[in-house]
């Protein structure tokens, strides 16, 4: 792989993540805007990108081979469905010997895909841990990846030369800590930390109709529901795809819930107390 200033890298899909990895490869990578490419349905989006020297070209779906084949590296910002949909129609297309990496939120049904592509291209699964309440290009500014959690799930026939060259790649756009997993533990614990959350704000704002209650916000509701201004094409999408290990984390919450609901109505006091104390400690553990 020749050194990061002189990679030609190319986007698969320039909404939020995309235009925001697009961001953070050009100014704090140091990326010429020659060397960047993207790929999208909306015209007017690479329109955009092109005219504020972010991206060097754009290209519309069906012209996606001729940007793969000149890339060294490739990151696909697409649906899960559509990154298994790209991968196997453009797979001819790509570059002998890049890296393809892709930023989806579940990695079980990619990896398999990837497991049987071309040996010639290295596809490292991965999942940046950043996003913003508003989706699309337009908002790719105000997704900030500095300090973030960044995911890869390694596949078996990856080259190690290629993993640390991504890693070092992920951590100059900002990211602060990275972690590798098998794809089944990524889908088990992004579960919990992702899909169930989004998921309670969803059914938060869902279980009310009254518009004007942020007038009585202080703070708590507004940070629970942010993420209720969810994609939500995208996360039907995550939340079937792995729904498996979704449904055990929603009945791991519903227990949980239970037990407080009942000490509250049991008028437990003391017990309720001490439940809280050891949330609130387990939650102090989680932040070292």
């Amino acid at each position: 792989m020749r050194p990061l200033e002189e990679c030609k890298i190319g986007i698969a899909g320039l909404g939020l993540m995309g235009g925001a990895i697009a961001v953070a490869l050009r100014e704090t990578c140091g990326i010429a805007s020659e060397n960047l490419f993207a790929c999208d349905k909306d015209s007017e989006t690479l329109k955009t990108a092109q005219n504020t020297g972010l991206i060097s070209q754009g290209f519309e779906p069906e012209r996606a081979g001729e940007m793969l084949c000149s890339c060294d590296v490739v990151f696909l910002c697409l649906n899960p469905s559509a990154i298994i949909s790209f991968l196997k129609k453009w797979e001819s297309s790509f570059k002998s010997g890049s890296i393809v990496t892709d930023i989806a939120g579940t990695k079980g049904s990619i990896a398999a895909c990837a497991e049987n592509i071309r040996k010639d291209i290295d596809f490292i699964p991965g999942h940046p841990m950043a996003g913003a309440e508003k989706g699309g290009f337009e908002n790719s500014r105000l997704c900030n990846f500095s300090g973030k959690n960044y995911i890869l799930t390694p596949l078996s026939h990856n080259k190690p030369e290629n993993i640390e060259f991504l890693k070092k790649l992920i951590y100059r756009m900002g990211f602060g800590r990275i972690t590798e997993v098998t794809p089944a533990e990524h889908d088990r614990k992004i579960a919990f930390t992702s899909q169930l959350c989004h998921l309670i704000a969803a059914a938060l704002i869902d279980c009310e109709s009254d518009t004007a209650i942020t007038r009585f916000g202080g703070g708590s509701f507004e940070d629970l529901t942010r993420i209720a201004m969810l994609n939500a094409p995208m996360w039907t999408e995550i939340f079937i795809e792995n729904r498996d290990a979704l449904l055990d984390r929603i009945e791991q919450f519903e227990t949980s819930l239970d037990e407080l609901k009942l000490l509250i109505n049991s008028v437990k006091a003391e017990e309720l107390e001490k439940k809280l104390e050891s949330v609130r400690d387990r939650r102090i553990q989680m932040s070292s």
